[in-house]
């Protein structure tokens, strides 16, 4: 028995052994092959730009959009550890000035109605909620949020009506990389510096180019921590229902000043937010 399995196991192993040279020039040359699409790319900073302005025409020439969506944020230790913090969530927009999302993560579960007129901000895990006046478009309330309340919405601008112009403020080197595949979905994958900031996009191939991942890399704070979205269910043939953008306060819900709720953020009470470089 056991020289029969010596015998099987010795023909079987003889062909792999001459195989690995063969595989080692097929992943030689794919590597060579990524690194030219590479450095092609880093030649092509008009082509980046062109295609994030197609996405940026494509998303705010939708009436209606409504999605899911994956989030997580990493924090850095004192102790240098990578720790990441998940969310889901959705939104439902209908331009120019109504909108609907919801986030719910390990450490809260927040909801925003905007009816065009008021704003209604929901801690649902803590049954508390505020409301306060609404300005007069969905991009002028994303705008908002982050100066005057500092609520930053990392992803938001994706969805604004001019987002090409917000999104190339500030880019100092732009690259279209290659092409990847987000959810069987082909993606152009294009790469973005900033003064503090890298930032990657993967926007679909084809006749509706939705921005499908979005990667925010932070080069000010040490171990580099990132930010993803990744954006599922992307709809634009939806038709809100009639009190879609209607908010109405839980029974026993307390109501609290605005700035009482702006801080039910991603990250869990007392995270540590990192050190910068």
């Amino acid at each position: 028995m056991t020289s029969d399995l010596t015998a099987r196991s010795s023909s079987s192993i003889q062909p792999e052994k001459r195989g690995r040279p063969a595989t080692r020039v097929i992943v030689l040359a794919m590597a060579l092959s990524a690194a030219g699409t590479l450095a092609q790319a880093q030649a092509e900073p008009d082509d980046a730009k062109t295609i994030l302005k197609s996405m940026s025409d494509y998303v705010a020439s939708q009436t209606t959009i409504a999605l899911d969506f994956d989030s997580s944020i990493e924090v850095i230790t004192p102790q240098l550890e990578k720790i990441q913090f998940t969310n889901s969530g959705g939104v439902l927009l209908s331009r120019p000035d109504k909108l609907r999302a919801h986030r719910i993560g390990g450490y809260a579960e927040v909801e925003m109605i905007f009816d065009g007129k008021t704003v209604s901000v929901l801690g649902k895990h803590i049954n508390a909620y505020a409301q306060f006046d609404g300005p007069a478009s969905v991009d002028d309330l994303i705008e908002a949020l982050r100066a005057g309340h500092g609520v930053a919405l990392p992803g938001a601008d994706l969805l604004l009506s001019n987002s090409y112009e917000v999104l190339v403020d500030g880019v100092l080197e732009a690259k279209h990389i290659g092409r990847g595949v987000i959810d069987g979905v082909e993606c152009e994958h294009l790469a973005f510096r900033n003064l503090d900031t890298d930032w990657q996009l993967w926007v679909e191939v084809g006749e509706h180019p939705i921005p499908r991942k979005l990667v925010i890399t932070s080069k000010t704070m040490n171990s580099a921590p990132q930010y993803t979205l990744h954006v599922k269910d992307w709809k634009t043939d939806v038709e809100p229902a009639a009190d879609a953008f209607a908010f109405i306060p839980p029974a026993g819900a307390r109501r609290l000043e605005p700035d009482d709720l702006m801080d039910l953020d991603e990250l869990p009470p007392g995270a540590p937010i990192g050190e910068s470089k």
